[in-house]
């Protein structure tokens, strides 16, 4: 049985030393992150004795120690109400976005309270398996070689010779069976043998356990990207789709500890960016009538070499509201009062022009009453009333769809305005 886990809680942009601060990883577990940083991981960069971590967020497996980095858009100290509001934020916005589609198993039927996105994804695993387990595992046909005691398939002569000379009641054939040794077994089963070894939550460990003794053996297979691009789903396999969903995700940010054999590295980690791109995205689409249209990264070329590929911009949101056109640019930061960067504003002043824009804003987490309105300068140092570049402040609310509801508004003031 697996020990039980050392849970560790960080924040974005925070830095995990070795040999001092409150938080501390060993040694070996840095070598591990070390190590694992080698093979180009960007959730963090090597500090001195240590690990800084960036807009990364999620968890990071290492051993027996869970390495846990919250977002956090604001400047309140670490505590276990603050941890649980960004631990509870972060799974309410991938839930939203749909990192983790909760449809086949809602979340009501999930029997263990997700401490952490691990705990979530392994139980999401389980529960999928025994879903399968329950309806039946697909069977499909395949080419096997070897000895049978009846003759069928085409028989090997060769081989034949070579292993049955003194065997004349066996035939060494090549034939056709139906059963459920194919590829889509061989990648769950790898995944289920991989979660027997680091699971270190002591309430699923029995169901791992039961599933293991339930799914047939399979054989050990490697398995990279190029393994989940080949699969074909149909609809006799399609409710296979999301175990094989997490299967991926679960074995290819495993990295396994070939050195000493104890710190191993499982990361589950999430541009924060993006997420936050995604989720003001979904929230604004769910509201039609203040929203009716809503598009995601349109591209627009802009220029192109004589010899080469054009080169494209692609503004995050894309909104057309009765005759006006608004394009959002959305960054996970805290301003703390500052302006934005001139490199963002000048990308803003772009998509105004390009896109023909009615007004364009930055969108940041924080307090909706110290956004801004802005007008950029025209070619005489005057401000132009056509050319307005707001930032926009989102609240940060603790119910996720209250949230969603607070970002339309708010957005929609802007627009109004």
């Amino acid at each position: 049985m697996s020990k039980a886990k050392e849970n560790i809680v960080v924040f974005e942009h925070e830095i995990l030393r070795f040999d001092r601060g409150e938080k501390k990883i060993t040694k070996d577990q840095f070598e591990a992150l070390e190590r694992y940083y080698g093979n180009g991981i960007p959730f963090y960069k090597l500090v001195y004795n240590g690990v800084l971590f960036n807009e990364h967020v999620g968890v990071l497996q290492v051993g027996n120690t869970l390495i846990e980095v919250l977002p956090k858009a604001d400047k309140n100290p670490h505590s276990e109400d603050e941890d649980k509001k960004w631990r509870d934020l972060l799974i309410g916005m991938l839930q939203v976005v749909g990192s983790f589609e909760i449809k086949s198993t809602s979340s009501s039927n999930l029997k263990i309270k997700p401490n952490t996105i691990l705990d979530l994804y392994f139980e999401m695993y389980v529960k999928e398996l025994e879903y399968l387990l329950h309806t039946g595992l697909i069977k499909k046909y395949r080419k096997k070689e070897g000895n049978v005691t009846a003759l069928k398939g085409s028989l090997q002569f060769n081989k034949h010779i070579q292993y049955n000379l003194t065997h004349q009641e066996r035939f060494y054939v090549r034939h056709t069976t139906y059963d459920v040794e194919h590829t889509l077994h061989f990648i769950l089963y790898k995944a289920l043998k991989m979660l027997k070894q680091i699971n270190t939550n002591m309430a699923l460990n029995g169901r791992i356990g039961a599933l293991l003794l339930n799914f047939p053996d399979m054989p050990d297979i490697k398995v990279n990207e190029s393994t989940f691009g080949k699969l074909i789903f149909n609809r006799k396999n399609q409710h296979y789709k999301k175990a094989l969903e997490i299967a991926k995700l679960l074995l290819l940010q495993y990295h396994p500890d070939i050195s000493k054999g104890k710190n191993h590295v499982l990361a589950l980690m999430f541009d924060m960016n993006l997420l936050w791109e995604q989720f003001i995205y979904v929230s604004l689409k769910k509201n039609k009538e203040y929203f009716p249209k809503v598009k995601a990264q349109t591209t627009k070329y802009f220029w192109k070499p004589e010899n080469g590929r054009r080169t494209s911009m692609k503004p995050d949101i894309y909104i057309e509201t009765g005759s006006k056109t608004i394009v959002l640019d959305t960054k996970w930061k805290n301003l703390n009062g500052y302006n934005p960067s001139p490199d963002d504003l000048r990308q803003m002043y772009v998509y105004h022009e390009y896109f023909d824009a009615e007004k364009v804003a930055l969108v940041y987490p924080g307090n909706s009453q110290f956004g801004k309105k802005g007008n950029y300068f025209d070619k005489e140092g005057n401000h132009d009333s056509k050319k307005q570049c707001s930032v926009v402040l989102i609240d940060v609310e603790n119910d996720i769809k209250f949230w969603q509801k607070s970002i339309q508004e708010q957005v929609k003031v802007f627009v109004d305005n």
